[in-house]
């Protein structure tokens, strides 16, 4: 499957910001320039989360579970262009096979853990996956009976890792490899090559519309985005990584999976993010680098007593980001520990900004700016400089804004941005300009620094999304199923601040009857009834005799913040 047009594939050819390297090129180059050295690293909690001994593989032991994985979805009658929905934890064999996938030309579609029937209902009947993949017990969860749950409606089979599989699924492990195995494989690539430009991974990402937007990107795409990360990271050959966030979307795939190819060194696995867990991975596994969520961050500095129990002294850098970082904590990791801490900004239709040392040298300015990549008047010495083009327009005019201190629509182009939704023209056409620009939603301004317009400064959303723990969420989603509720005659969705998700998620609700009592408890089973994934309930309700509504009856959602704030 190609989303890109001729004309766009060429152009990105002959400026060389696309290639004919594909992903798998260069974890093969690292199997064979690094064959005895470490890959991977399984949390070392993996028995608690899904059971077994966490796995250290070797790129050589890696490439073996690949080619076997490869072996296991042509045994199943998988082909180029077939979409498997995959819902695994950040284990070895996600990344196993998500290598092996891409081998064979088979799209990837990663789910959340947290999906449940009503989220993998809808991805899976969006893309007709042929089937999807799971584990049989996630923690406390069964991740597969959801699974069987949502594949009744969209007849698709269920696969669950391991050859133990429950009752109307099929078990998926990696073949044996042997001589003959490894020909029939390379007679099949050899015969069905894959292309860069093909797409790799279709994920997902939630809009204003209600419904997930699938966001396909290929091999090229991917490897453009990885500049960013890499640089800005200053991601070094050999260098440990450790990644906590989950690799579904660009945060981790962008970031530590990519940054991983590109160095040949080791991705140490962590899921979910678990605070001893993490600090005792540091201590075993001493990272480079490190991926960590502000409010880690903030509350490693706030805990004296077990930072001094930690030794970050092999970390280099931090990068952090989905919420605004906190400039005398990047001052503190810097002058305690030697440790510089990036702020990242990026998304899964190709958003990305990094800003390190090298784009923002003074803390103050690293936690609140990030560089105007792409602008043909400021020069970077950043590769990523050249594979985005940004500016900011007004909303209401339509104009470009190039003077400081007002707010405008972040708009995005280049060999980093996807192509336009899956299956979803009319959406891609409203979020597209007629000049091939992406509107992002996301307000930025120019910040006038020294006499220059170097930097963009974050503002806000243009789009009404709550983005908790860093997760869009589409209020509108939950409004349209709130209203099936039967003593609810109508509600609305808003977030409320929160020191350490960034926002949570509060239901105004307007009951049908004065007398009736609607609760926090009883909205969510009601959301558990329905399928819902546990970060999409509501964790506050407020009761209200009405919902403000403007001239034309639309929601006032700015009357409603107040009320949402309230304990």
């Amino acid at each position: 499957m190609r989303t890109s047009s001729p004309e766009l594939m060429d152009k990105h050819r002959k400026t060389g910001l696309w290639s004919e390297i594909r992903i798998t090129d260069l974890f093969d180059a690292n199997v064979l320039s690094n064959a005895d050295g470490l890959a991977l690293a399984d949390p070392p909690n993996r028995g608690v989360l899904v059971g077994g001994e966490p796995w250290r593989l070797t790129f050589a032991r890696l490439d073996a579970m690949v080619n076997g994985y490869a072996l296991r979805l042509l045994d199943l009658g998988f082909q180029a262009d077939d979409i498997l929905v995959v819902q695994l934890p950040n284990i070895s064999e996600l990344v196993a096979i998500y290598l092996a996938a891409m081998k064979l030309g088979i799209i990837i579609s990663p789910a959340a853990m947290q999906f449940r029937r009503h989220e993998l209902e809808q991805v899976t009947a969006l893309t007709e996956a042929k089937a999807i993949l799971t584990v049989r017990q996630f923690k406390t969860t069964k991740p597969h009976e959801e699974a069987l749950a949502a594949m009744t409606a969209v007849k698709a089979q269920v696969f669950v890792l391991g050859d133990d599989a429950p009752e109307g699924t099929t078990a998926f492990t990696p073949v044996s490899i042997t001589p003959e195995g490894l020909k029939r494989l390379h007679d099949h690539t050899s015969a069905h090559p894959v292309s860069s430009d093909d797409i790799a991974t279709i994920c997902w990402t939630s809009g204003t519309e209600g419904l997930p937007k699938g966001v396909p990107r290929s091999h090229n795409h991917w490897l453009a985005i990885s500049h960013a990360h890499f640089e800005a990271a200053g991601i070094r050959r050999g260098d440990i990584l450790l990644n906590p966030f989950p690799l579904v979307n660009m945060a981790a795939l962008g970031g530590c999976f990519m940054s991983w190819l590109r160095s040949a060194g080791t991705l140490v696995l962590h899921h979910p993010v678990d605070l001893l867990v993490y600090l005792s991975q540091i201590a075993a596994e001493r990272p480079n680098y490190a991926i960590a969520p502000p409010a880690v961050l903030n509350m490693l500095l706030a805990d004296p007593k077990l930072l001094a129990q930690t030794d970050l002294s092999t970390l280099r850098c931090i990068g952090s980001g989905s919420a605004p970082l906190d400039p005398a904590m990047i001052r503190s990791f810097n002058e305690r520990f030697g440790i510089e801490v990036v702020n990242l900004f990026g998304s899964n239709e190709g958003m990305s900004l990094g800003s390190g040392l090298a784009e923002a040298a003074d803390p103050e300015h690293r936690a609140r700016y990030f560089p105007r990549f792409g602008r043909p008047d400021l020069e970077w010495k950043q590769k990523s400089a050249t594979l985005i083009k940004t500016r900011i327009m007004d909303p209401d005019t339509g104009a470009e804004i190039l003077e400081a201190g007002r707010p405008g629509e972040m708009q995005i182009k280049g060999p980093t941005v996807f192509d336009g939704y899956y299956k979803a023209p009319k959406l891609t056409k409203e979020t597209f300009t007629e000049d091939g620009w992406f509107c992002t939603g996301d307000l930025f301004e120019i910040a006038a620094e020294g006499g220059e317009l170097r930097y963009y400064r974050f503002v806000g959303r243009l789009k009404q999304l709550i983005i908790r723990g860093g997760v869009k969420i589409a209020p509108e989603e939950l409004e349209a199923f709130l209203a099936t509720h039967p003593d609810i005659a109508e509600a609305s969705a808003v977030s409320y601040p929160d020191a350490i998700l960034g926002e949570r998620i509060c239901a105004i609700v307007v009951p049908k009857k004065k007398d009736a009592r609607i609760t926090l408890e009883g909205l969510q089973t009601f959301f558990k009834g329905g399928g819902f994934a546990p970060y999409k309930w509501p964790e506050r309700v407020h009761t209200v005799e009405a919902l403000p509504r403007n001239a034309v009856g639309k929601v006032v959602r700015s009357s409603l913040s107040p009320i949402a704030q309230l304990p």
